[in-house]
């Protein structure tokens, strides 16, 4: 995920799952590095967009939705990878990147609610995730070093969330194990409890960064 490894690729240098990521997607970036990064990030959100409406189909077509999924976190990965191994980073890339990375989070709340999540979960999630960034960029916009901290409910973890409903949708079609609850349903209550935790993780965070940005002035 381009966005998110980007701006946090110091945060999570402890991380052996986001290293070995980014590691991988350097390694995919080689052949592609004659594309511009804004085409790919737009190939992203064409991905996230194509997984909605691939989902809504139900059936054989979620395995489709899958690969959609996966793309999207492909691409987004790829677009911050390409801009920094050829020098076309750019302030106006990252802002078209941090709202696509925007869109392609609610494309994948709609798809929880195609595959059966009850609107008012997905809006919550929704919601959630979005405040979630808007605290980081705000705090990071009045001076705050690094991403204050890296939560349980970043990025990645939203997509992986997103995967296992498409998923689970694809192979027990008739809903999670013991609650009976649509897939949508499952993901959309796990995706909306992680958001609170690190929406929380991320306001403790915030104001530990501050404290100590505030004690080195």
């Amino acid at each position: 995920m381009a966005g998110w490894s980007r701006a946090h690729q110091h945060d999570v240098s402890g991380s052996v799952l986001a290293v070995g990521w980014l590691r991988a997607i350097h390694l995919l970036a080689r052949p592609v590095l004659g594309v511009p990064p804004d085409v790919l990030t737009g190939c992203g959100l064409l991905s996230a967009v194509a997984a909605v409406w691939l989902a809504s189909l139900g059936g054989a077509a979620l395995w489709p939705a899958l690969a959609a999924i996966v793309a999207t976190g492909v691409f987004d990965g790829l677009d911050g990878a390409v801009a920094l191994r050829t020098g076309r980073a750019r302030p106006l890339g990252a802002v078209l990147d941090a709202a696509s990375d925007r869109l392609t989070e609610l494309c994948f709340v709609a798809v929880l609610l195609v595959l059966g999540a009850p609107a008012g979960w997905c809006a919550a999630m929704a919601v959630l995730l979005l405040l979630h960034e808007y605290v980081r960029a705000r705090a990071q916009a009045a001076g705050m070093p690094g991403a204050g901290a890296i939560t349980v409910a970043e990025r990645p973890t939203r997509l992986v969330v997103t995967a296992v409903a498409v998923t689970g949708a694809a192979v027990v079609p008739a809903g999670t194990p013991w609650t009976g609850w649509a897939w949508g349903t499952t993901c959309a209550v796990l995706g909306t409890g992680l958001s609170v935790i690190g929406l929380a993780h991320l306001g403790v965070g915030v104001a530990r960064a501050f404290g100590r940005y505030g004690k080195r002035r």
